[in-house]
């Protein structure tokens, strides 16, 4: 996006460098987008919170097992709480869903015990 306001063309593009990108107004993106995009921005800072984006996620430094269970669990307050409403979208996201918990079990050191773990009171046990 933009640093500044100013850099805010009056015809609704925002200028950086060379690209120009459309902006929508809010109102005019359905609610299905919202939330989808909401899901994967939640899904992308669960793996790199789990260090996933490293070649070695044990030794990771953005590993953060605290901050990754904060955002899975609210991930799955999201999911759970629109799965009616995501349509085809609902089966990926819940599967990617159901990896990132099953990813924070393995990289636990002390695993929580089945229907314990990140996000699993809104989804129920994952295994």
């Amino acid at each position: 996006m933009t640093d500044n306001i100013d850099d805010i063309p009056n015809d609704g593009t925002v200028s950086g460098g060379d690209q120009n990108t459309d902006v929508r107004e809010l109102a005019d993106v359905p609610s299905v987008e919202v939330i989808s995009r909401a899901a994967v921005m939640l899904m992308s800072s669960a793996a790199e919170k789990l260090g996933l984006s490293d070649a070695d996620p044990d030794s990771s430094p953005h590993r953060d097992l605290d901050e990754a269970r904060r955002v899975i669990t609210a991930l799955a307050g999201l999911v759970t709480a629109s799965i009616e409403y995501l349509g085809p979208h609902a089966g990926p996201i819940r599967e990617g869903l159901q990896a990132l918990q099953r990813a924070f079990r393995e990289a636990s050191s002390h695993p929580d015990e089945p229907g314990k773990g990140p996000g699993e009171k809104y989804t129920g046990p994952v295994y």
